[in-house]
C-alpha cells in the first residue's frame, strides 16, 4: 500500500518552487529512462543532435532539426505519463482506458512521422546536388 501526502509543492513560491520543480523534472527524466521508449529517443538523440548541427546550414535549420528530435521525446514523456496514470487506476481492461493509451500512442506515431520528415528533406537537401 503506498502512502498519500499532502503535496507541499502547491505552498511554494518564488525560487524555492523553481528549484523544488527542477528537482522533480529531474526526477521523472531519470524514471523515464528505465522506459524503453523513451531510452530509445534518449540513444537516438544523442546522434541526431550533433548532427543536426552538420546537416542544418543556419539557426533555423539547426532548430527544426534538433527541436524535431527534442519534440518526439516530449511526447513520449506525455505518453507515459498517460499509461502511468491509467495504470495507478487500475490493471482492468476498459474501454477508455484502452482508448487513453492509444491516443497516446498515436501522438508518439505522428511526432516520430513529423521528425521522420524533417530529418529527410533537410538531409535530401544536403545530400541532393541541386543546379
Amino acid at each position: 500500500m503506498s502512502d498519500v501526502h499532502e503535496n507541499l509543492q502547491k505552498k511554494r513560491r518564488g525560487l524555492n518552487r523553481v528549484v523544488h520543480a527542477l528537482g522533480y523534472s529531474i526526477q521523472g527524466l531519470k524514471a523515464a529512462m528505465f522506459e524503453p521508449a523513451f531510452k530509445q529517443e534518449a540513444y537516438i538523440a544523442v546522434v541526431l543532435i550533433p548532427l543536426s548541427f552538420y546537416v542544418g546550414n543556419n539557426w533555423v535549420e539547426i532548430s527544426l532539426l534538433a527541436g524535431s528530435v527534442i519534440f518526439v521525446m516530449t511526447v513520449e514523456l506525455l505518453n507515459t505519463g498517460l499509461e502511468t496514470a491509467i495504470d495507478r487506476v487500475g490493471p482492468q481492461w476498459h474501454d477508455l482506458s484502452k482508448r487513453c493509451k492509444d491516443l497516446g500512442s498515436a501522438a508518439v506515431l505522428l511526432s516520430i512521422l513529423l521528425c521522420m520528415g524533417i530529418w529527410l528533406a533537410a538531409l535530401f537537401y544536403k545530400l541532393v546536388p541541386h543546379t
